[in-house]
C-alpha cells in the first residue's frame, strides 16, 4: 500500500460557531485566533496533525460563509475554493440549524465531498439536532470529547485520500528487476530525488522487486548487464530512452505511473489523441498541482510541453497555466485540451474533482507523460502494459 499525500480536512460553517476552537482543541495549540467578534478568521488557516492509522493530515480553518462585511464576498470565495480542495468537510453549527447550514450540506453533496456535522457549543442551552442520513457529533470546547471527534474524522476520511494500491503492484512481482531512469539536470533538486521517484522505489521495495537506478547517460551500459521486467523513465527523456531500450522490454514513465495512481487513466487515454485535432490558435489548459519557482528555460509545463506540442502539430497554440489547485478558468469550453501534471503533491480526490469539472465541460484531458509520449510517437508502446483489452 502506497502512502499518498497529506489529506485535507476543512472546517466550514457560519461565523462564530467555533470552527477555530475545534481546530485548537484537536491540535492542543492556539492555531487559530478565537474571539467572540464575528469574522475573526479571514483567509484559510492550515495546521498539520497526525491521525492514527492514517498519518499526517492538514486541517483547514475557513472564514464564515455568512460574512456580510465589505470583504466578506472575497472571504466566502476563498472558503468555496477550499471546499473544492478538501477530502473531507467538517460542517460546524452552533444552536439552530438554519438555511446556511442546509445550503452548505447540499453543496457538499453536489460536489461529492464527504462530510459530517459537528453541533458545537453544546454546553449552552440547546437542542440536539438530528439530520436524516448524516452523522451529527455533539461537541463542547469546555468539555471537549476530542477522542470522539478524532474517531469520526478517521471513519469519514475516504481511504482514497491517503492510500492507493496501484503504482506497479499489478504488473511487477517479487524478484522482478525494474530499471529507473532518473536524469540529473538543472531542474532536479539538489541532493534528493523527486517524490514520484521516491514513491516508486518504495513501492518496488514493498513488492520485493529490485530497483536499478541510473541516469540516462548510464542506461545503455546498464541494459548490457540487465534484462529488466520494465524500464521507467522521466518523461522528458522519452526521446532518447525509447531509442536505447529494446522494443521487447516494456517502457513507461513516472508521470504515466502517476496518471494511474492519481488521475483517471482511461480518460487520459481517450483524451490524448485530441492532440492531433488541434488547429492554429487553439487554446490549451495546463494544470500544475503545486507552486514552484519557474525556470524559464526548462520548466516542463510552461516551456517544454508547449514547444513539443507546437513542433508536433505544426500549429501555433495558446497556453494557459493554472497552478496549485487554483480555480479553473470560467470559460472552459474554449479549451481544446487540458493537460494535467502527475499530481505528486496532491491527493487523487483533488485531481478527480478537477477532472470531473473538465469532463462536464467536454474538454479532452491528458497528462504530462502521455502528452510527451504522443509527441514522440511512442504513446501505444508506453501505455501498452496498462491498457485494457480493446483500447
Amino acid at each position: 500500500m502506497v502512502q499518498l499525500n497529506r489529506p485535507r480536512i476543512g472546517f466550514f460553517g457560519k461565523m462564530n460557531v467555533g470552527k477555530s476552537s475545534l481546530i485548537n482543541a484537536l491540535t492542543g495549540q492556539q492555531v487559530s485566533v478565537v474571539s467572540e467578534q464575528p469574522g475573526t478568521t479571514t483567509d484559510p488557516v492550515k495546521k498539520i496533525i497526525e491521525l492514527e492509522g492514517i498519518g499526517p493530515v492538514e486541517l483547514i480553518d475557513t472564514a464564515g460563509i455568512d460574512d456580510p462585511s465589505e470583504l466578506g464576498a472575497q472571504r466566502v470565495g476563498r472558503t468555496q475554493e477550499a471546499l473544492d480542495q478538501v477530502d473531507l468537510a467538517v460542517l460546524v453549527f452552533a444552536g439552530k440549524f438554519d438555511g446556511f447550514d442546509q445550503t452548505l450540506m447540499e453543496t457538499c453533496a453536489a460536489r461529492k465531498v464527504p462530510f459530517f456535522f459537528v453541533q458545537n457549543k453544546t454546553d449552552l442551552p440547546t437542542t440536539q439536532v438530528e439530520i436524516k442520513g448524516v452523522d451529527v457529533i455533539a461537541f463542547s470546547c469546555k468539555k471537549p470529547n476530542v477522542s470522539l471527534l478524532l474517531r469520526t474524522l478517521q471513519a469519514h476520511l475516504p481511504k482514497s485520500a491517503y492510500a492507493a494500491d496501484v503504482i506497479l503492484d499489478d504488473y511487477v512481482q517479487a524478484g522482478d528487476e525494474v530499471v529507473l531512469v532518473m536524469p540529473i539536470d538543472d531542474s532536479a533538486p539538489q541532493g534528493r530525488l523527486i517524490l514520484p521517484q521516491v514513491q516508486t522505489i518504495r513501492n518496488l521495495l514493498d513488492i520485493g522487486a529490485t530497483a536499478v537506478c541510473v541516469k540516462e547517460t548510464e542506461l545503455r551500459a546498464c541494459l548490457e548487464k540487465h534484462t529488466p521486467k520494465l524500464v521507467v523513465t522521466d518523461s522528458q527523456a522519452f526521446g532518447y530512452v525509447s531509442k536505447v531500450v529494446p522494443a521487447h522490454i516494456p517502457l513507461t514513465s513516472f508521470s504515466i505511473l502517476f496518471s494511474r495512481l492519481k488521475g483517471d487513466f482511461e480518460a487520459f487515454l481517450k483524451g490524448t489523441p485530441a492532440i492531433d485535432k488541434l488547429q492554429e490558435g487553439d487554446e490549451i489548459l495546463v494544470l500544475e498541482s503545486c507552486s514552484h519557482s519557474v525556470n524559464k528555460c526548462d520548466d516542463i509545463g510552461r516551456v517544454k510541453i508547449p514547444q513539443w506540442l507546437q513542433k508536433h502539430t505544426g500549429k501555433k497554440l495558446k497556453f494557459t497555466t493554472v497552478s496549485n489547485l487554483d480555480p479553473l478558468p470560467a470559460n472552459l469550453g474554449k479549451y481544446k485540451l487540458a493537460i494535467q501534471c502527475g499530481g505528486c503533491m496532491v491527493t487523487r480526490t483533488q485531481i478527480l474533482r478537477r477532472l470531473a469539472i473538465l469532463k462536464e465541460a467536454k474538454v479532452p484531458v491528458s497528462n504530462y507523460g502521455l502528452t510527451i509520449a504522443w509527441c514522440n510517437g511512442i504513446f501505444k508502446r508506453v501505455t501498452e502494459i496498462f491498457r485494457k483489452k480493446g483500447m
